[in-house]
């Protein structure tokens, strides 16, 4: 899979360093600022191409004695250094914008450059479709942020088109600058958002949807032995995950008995969930009298209290670190 992400994001690269080169050619014929905020730009995606490249290759090294969780956390660095580069982007070109509005730029050839950038917003938009559908199939952060970043580009580029149209035909110049201060903010904007998620998946912040996903898996195939699942934690490490969880099972079971349960969950979840490999760490909890009210052992021997109901397993009850009930 890892060899697949790799011809991913290089084709990514070579595409964006010949759109980079494309685009300054159209700066050069136009002078233009606009067009010049939209090849800054784009030279972020060729060095943010790069590092993708060189964490991709990283997340496919194996586990070893330093990284037991393996390396895969690298993804979200590379987000978050294209998101820093965009960042940086961004300020450049409202830096750039700010000069032109008091020192204007006569423009030159806007005809030739307004078709030079159209057949590069185009050429992005194949680009960026590809790199949407490949990151959701190989489940990788890295590609799926490329892919977000490429999307800005055509986003931009295709109002830029619009403006330089507009300046064609209006031979109002003080569009050029403005266009490039609204790029600007809209780059801004995106590297903001790549950031976010660089630092929550750094953080290890829980994403919810993963969560509900696991939940919904555990609660279809539910085994009445499976009394209840608590104080579940979800770590995503490039496209695997590591989930912690307390399992509460009959306290008289054998310890053989207790293991092939254990396995059940690691496997069926596995099988089930398609967003990536999951490592399951399983601490189990012996159950207590309290948890005769909701347990669906009808057969249970040591039964204390009569069976009131299922407790459904949702957020609420599976993320704290409590059994049900309590």
């Amino acid at each position: 899979m890892k060899r697949r992400e790799l011809r991913v994001i290089l084709v990514s690269l070579i595409v964006s360093f010949i759109f980079t080169g494309t685009k300054f050619t159209a700066w050069f014929l136009t002078h233009s600022v606009a067009i010049l905020s939209d090849a800054l730009e784009s030279i972020i995606n060729v060095v943010a191409g790069a590092f993708a490249c060189y964490s991709i290759y990283l997340t496919g090294k194996p586990k070893d004695e330093n990284h037991p969780y393996g390396h895969g956390k690298v993804e979200f660095f590379s987000i978050g250094f294209e998101g820093a580069m965009i960042f940086i982007a961004g300020c450049l070109i409202l830096f750039k914008a700010s000069q032109y509005f008091f020192i204007p730029s006569s423009l030159e050839h806007v005809g030739k450059g307004t078709w030079i950038i159209a057949v590069t917003t185009i050429g992005n938009l194949a680009l960026g479709l590809y790199l949407l559908r490949a990151g959701r199939q190989l489940s990788s952060v890295t590609i799926s942020g490329n892919s977000q970043h490429i999307m800005t580009d055509v986003y931009s580029s295709g109002g830029l088109v619009a403006a330089l149209l507009l300046i064609h035909f209006t031979r109002l110049t003080w569009i050029d600058p403005l266009t490039s201060a609204i790029m600007g903010t809209l780059i801004l904007r995106k590297g903001y958002q790549l950031l976010r998620r660089s630092i929550s998946g750094l953080m290890d912040e829980t994403d919810m949807q993963v969560v509900d996903r696991v939940i919904s898996i555990l609660s279809t195939h539910r085994s009445p032995e499976w009394i209840d699942v608590h104080n579940m934690r979800v770590q995503q490490y490039g496209n695997n995950y590591h989930i912690d969880c307390h399992l509460t099972l009959p306290y008289y079971l054998e310890l053989s008995e207790a293991h092939e349960d254990l396995k059940a969950i690691e496997q069926l979840v596995n099988t089930e969930f398609t967003s990536g490999e999951t490592e399951f760490f399983i601490h189990i909890d012996p159950c207590v009298p309290v948890c005769c009210h909701y347990c669906q052992l009808m057969e249970c021997p040591v039964r204390k209290h009569a069976f009131t109901g299922i407790i459904p397993w949702t957020r609420e009850n599976v993320l704290p670190n409590r059994k049900h009930g309590e």
